[in-house]
């Protein structure tokens, strides 16, 4: 199986908008990448009707990322809020099915970077009162072909689903057709002891695949096993995208958010260029 390979518009703009995609896209294209990963940082950043004529007309596909900032929660939260991330999500499935892109993905429990601590008691309810929020997202999203990848975020970045068999669990009485789980090559260098191992308990859960660096830089410029990773995607039965997802230190923003203190490589265009050139490689 050879992986169509993407990258997110993050590694170069925060927010996303028509201007920075119809600058981005063909570029992108150009350098031979098959997806663009678009980012929904607020609806209407972006204009789903525009973005799907531009993405057809080069022959590009579209990933769609759902932004947890803060406010956005579906856990431990007042319904009013809960209902405002409802609303944003399902605003969220709709761009994604309107540009073309079958998935959204991201953490869509909570705002990046809360954490809080949970008693198994407590962690036990917070996972039923969550698959209960996003349980009418799940029918929104399977009405419009759209399925929601759940990202297990690192321990730094969230307290609540950091692990793959986390999300399993947290999952496991919604439909597998609109919800599964979203695989991050960084988060899972952090928080998993056997990165083969998590990608086989996942099997068809996994939605999305997303990759860089262990420093978030550039793939294959670090000490990820990326033979065996793309070779348990495979077994896995994984057949979607693998979609670079770095960030820019120039947009103070999502620098603060994503931890990037330093530029990851010689120029954001190196990591894409570099990156698709390994992953062509590792995944041929």
């Amino acid at each position: 199986m050879t992986y169509r390979i993407g990258v997110s518009t993050w590694l170069w703009r925060s927010p996303l908008r028509d201007a920075d995609l119809a600058e981005l896209a063909p570029r992108v294209r150009g350098w031979g990448f098959d997806v663009i990963e678009l980012p929904v940082e607020d609806l209407g950043d972006w204009d789903p009707v525009a973005a799907r004529t531009l993405l057809d007309d080069l022959g590009l596909g579209a990933t769609v990322c759902l932004v947890m900032g803060e406010g956005r929660e579906l856990v431990d939260a007042d319904d009013a809020t809960v209902r405002r991330t409802q609303d944003y999500l399902r605003g969220v499935v709709d761009a994604a099915a309107t540009v073309g892109a079958r998935v959204i993905g991201g953490p869509a429990y909570a705002s990046v970077g809360r954490t809080w601590r949970l008693d198994r008691g407590r962690r036990l309810e917070a996972t039923k009162r969550w698959a209960e929020a996003l349980a009418p997202v799940a029918e929104h999203a399977l009405a419009a072909g759209v399925r929601i990848a759940v990202e297990p975020l690192n321990r730094y970045e969230t307290s609540f689903l950091t692990t793959v068999e986390q999300v399993l669990d947290a999952v496991a009485d919604l439909p597998v057709e609109s919800v599964g789980v979203l695989l991050d090559s960084y988060h899972m260098n952090i928080e998993e002891q056997d990165l083969a191992a998590s990608i086989a308990a996942a099997g068809p859960r996994i939605a999305h695949v997303q990759v860089s660096a262990t420093d978030r830089g550039t793939p294959g410029r670090d000490h990820l096993d990326w033979p065996g990773f793309v070779a348990a995607l495979r077994l896995a039965g994984y057949d979607g995208p693998l979609c670079i997802e770095s960030f820019t230190p120039d947009n103070a923003t999502i620098a603060t958010a994503a931890s990037i203190w330093r530029p990851l490589a010689a120029s954001q265009d190196d990591i894409a260029v570099d990156g698709l050139a390994f992953l062509r490689g590792v995944t041929a």
